[in-house]
């Protein structure tokens, strides 16, 4: 691979390690979803991470926010390292795996695709053979090698089951497209056939598949309110949710949209904590669990 080519598919599986990284992990960081951390410096912001992990240094999820934190700094080696004290807690995670298998990838100054990196993503994918980041990344290691054609047919497999609206879809489609480019091999016809696939039922979002939930006239009032009410609502019916909750464990969409809520409100923890419970609850739906937990970002799906 010459100079130019090596460093167009850099610049392409960048852009959608990004695209999929903000996708699976930025949004489990705390300060994703707290106004107070988004309104701090990013140095404030990083302190109070690292002063977490040593209140808290069993927590995979407190470690998986501060890698998060030190990729989106640029500080690739940080994030790898703290990446690797949360795999060391959380191992059977993919998602927590593929994320260091990126942050290996960027913090190496000359090899592509570097071994350590490469065994974070193929034990991603021993985890959860369907991992987008892991499974992106090793079609890299084949384009590297020289396997173009398979490395695009693994993009394409990894486009055929790309949810609708996911948010690396737009990178990924423009990997195939360069490099296809840079080696003469025509992706247009297959790029204009490939349409993004509805979401299943296992995937779409609990809240989306008609459970009743406020009417935008509640919304609109809602928003109305003084803060301090709202955060007051808020707070009731998510206590209300557990409530139910308590009553009736076996409520599987119940648990899934406990999770959300607590994501939407920026409590990672306790919306980990949900999933734990959820299953405990529900064994038999755990995989279901999982996949709604890992759409949500909830830290160690």
């Amino acid at each position: 691979m010459t100079g130019t080519n090596r460093a167009i598919l850099i610049a392409a599986f960048v852009l959608l390690a990004a695209a999929i990284g903000y996708a699976i992990w930025r949004d489990s960081a705390p300060a994703a979803n707290d106004p107070a951390t988004q309104a701090a410096a990013p140095s404030d912001q990083l302190a109070a991470l690292e002063a977490r992990t040593r209140a808290e240094p069993n927590s995979a999820e407190a470690w998986t926010a501060l890698g998060a934190a030190r990729f989106d700094l640029g500080d690739f080696k940080g994030a790898a390292t703290a990446y690797e004290r949360g795999v060391a807690i959380a191992s059977d995670s993919a998602g927590l795996w593929s994320a260091l298998g990126e942050a290996r990838v960027m913090a190496s100054d000359r090899d592509p695709m570097p071994a350590n990196a490469l065994e974070a993503f193929q034990k991603a994918i021993a985890l959860d053979a369907k991992d987008p980041r892991a499974r992106y990344f090793m079609a890299v290691k084949k384009d590297i090698g020289g396997d173009h054609k398979g490395a695009i047919d693994d993009w394409f497999a990894l486009l055929a089951d790309t949810p609708q609206g996911a948010p690396w879809e737009a990178d990924l489609r423009r990997t195939i497209e360069q490099v296809g480019k840079i080696h003469k091999i025509d992706v247009a016809a297959r790029l204009a056939s490939t349409q993004p696939r509805a979401l299943t039922a296992e995937e779409m979002p609990v809240a989306a598949r008609a459970i009743p939930g406020p009417s935008r006239s509640d919304m609109e009032a809602a928003s109305q309110l003084p803060k301090g009410q709202q955060d007051a609502m808020i707070e009731g019916m998510v206590s209300g949710l557990e409530a139910k909750l308590k009553a009736d464990p076996a409520n599987v969409d119940r648990w899934i949209m406990l999770m959300r809520s607590r994501m939407t409100l920026g409590e990672t923890s306790k919306a980990a904590q949900a999933l734990k419970d959820g299953i405990a609850a529900n064994p038999g739906a755990a995989g279901r669990l999982k996949a709604q937990a890992q759409l949500l970002g909830v830290p160690g799906a």
